[in-house]
């Protein structure tokens, strides 16, 4: 008796250990059991699970329930990739893979896993970010070569020729040297990412970053809309540049201010702070496994975000904005993933939610001077 108690508080425990959902489920549809991860991912306990049947919980419809209809006709396990099960219950969209497989000793039982693609989902934008920085390096390179110095000369023979016209042609003169001037501003942004020069890291206190960038942005662009911060005391420093750090948050505020609006009166922007422990990634040129437990946000209550262009926000020259360039969130892209972190946009009406995840500074990680994070 006491060794078969023991044998089931290891299956618990095991199935605890596991960080993907996983419910067993009755002949009458009913959920039998599940795992702590189940009870995150559909936002309520066991004993509250059991009471339900799965249709339930998923979206009217859905691929799952037809794929355990489908396991325990044939008696072998099936997989389905990428199904949503998103309900105003659990978020507005959980795109997940789905294992599901008999029970052999108990007929018509089935257990179902799922694996969120979140995670998997944000590597495969991150590493399309980093590509498509590389092409705007490139780009920027060539620009510079083939366009801004032949720039420099037509400008100088505008303003030779302006001397010498009438007012009528003085305003083309005009026109010619503020379009070359707007063409060399476009292309020093673009320089930017051709910078690839190592950069000096320490450990870097990020609520000290966030702090500096809420003064900078209440002094100029933001100084109309109220700030909120949730800030965990606790977290650790990350091991960064804080140049670049404060340029990153810096750029996240500016575009919400810009999202929001100066004619809004209750214009808000939440910056949070949070330890996520857990996410481990391997990170590209490293065979080790990155942990990315800091996670820091900047939430604005403007419009949203169409979301036909939240896949491609962070791609250079996408903008919302009829003046903007659309090297602002490409930028942040690239810093982010520079520091072996990563950024994502989750964008309703009234909430969009720029998160960016990032590892933390080791014991080991120093500045020359051995200073403590600032």
């Amino acid at each position: 008796m006491i060794a078969a108690a023991h044998r089931l508080d290891n299956h618990d425990s095991i199935l605890n250990a596991l960080p993907h959902p996983v419910v067993s489920i009755a002949a009458s549809g009913m959920i039998v059991d599940g795992n702590a991860a189940a009870e995150a991912f559909f936002q309520a306990s066991i004993a509250v699970l059991r009471r339900h049947m799965l249709r339930e919980l998923v979206p009217f419809g859905s691929p799952l329930l037809a794929l355990v209809d489908q396991v325990r006709e044939r008696h072998a396990p099936v997989n389905e990739y990428k199904v949503d099960l998103g309900t105003p219950r659990n978020g507005h969209e959980r795109i997940v893979d789905i294992y599901v497989a008999p029970l052999a000793e108990r007929p018509g039982d089935v257990v179902v896993m799922l694996q969120e693609r979140t995670i998997a989902d944000k590597m495969d934008r991150q590493l399309t970010h980093r590509g498509a920085a590389r092409s705007v390096t490139a780009l920027a390179a060539m620009l510079a070569h083939e366009i801004k110095n032949p720039l420099s000369g037509i400008r100088g023979a505008a303003q030779l020729l302006e001397t010498s016209v009438d007012d009528q042609d003085r305003t083309l003169t005009r026109l010619i040297c503020d379009e070359a001037d707007r063409i060399v501003k476009l292309v020093d942004r673009m320089e930017v990412f051709s910078d690839e020069r190592p950069v000096e890291r320490e450990p870097v206190n990020i609520h000290v970053v966030l702090e500096h960038v809420k003064k900078l942005s209440q002094s100029g662009f933001a100084r109309h809309i109220r700030f909120v911060e949730e800030y965990d005391p606790s977290l650790p420093p990350v091991f960064g540049n804080r140049d670049q750090l404060i340029q990153v948050f810096l750029n996240l505020v500016k575009n919400a201010a810009e999202a929001i609006g100066e004619q809004a009166t209750d214009g808000e922007i939440l910056l949070s702070t949070a330890f996520r422990p857990g996410v481990r990634l391997t990170m590209p040129g490293s065979s080790s496994r990155v942990g990315l437990p800091l996670e820091v946000c900047v939430r604005d209550n403007g419009p949203g975000v169409p979301d036909d262009l939240v896949p491609h926000l962070f791609d250079p020259f996408v903008t919302t904005k009829s003046s903007g360039t659309g090297l602002g969130l490409a930028l942040v892209a690239k810093i982010v993933g520079d520091h072996g972190g990563i950024v994502e946009c989750d964008s309703q009406p009234r909430k969009t939610v720029f998160r960016i995840l990032l590892p933390m500074a080791r014991a080991s990680q120093t500045d020359a001077n051995g200073r403590k994070p600032l």
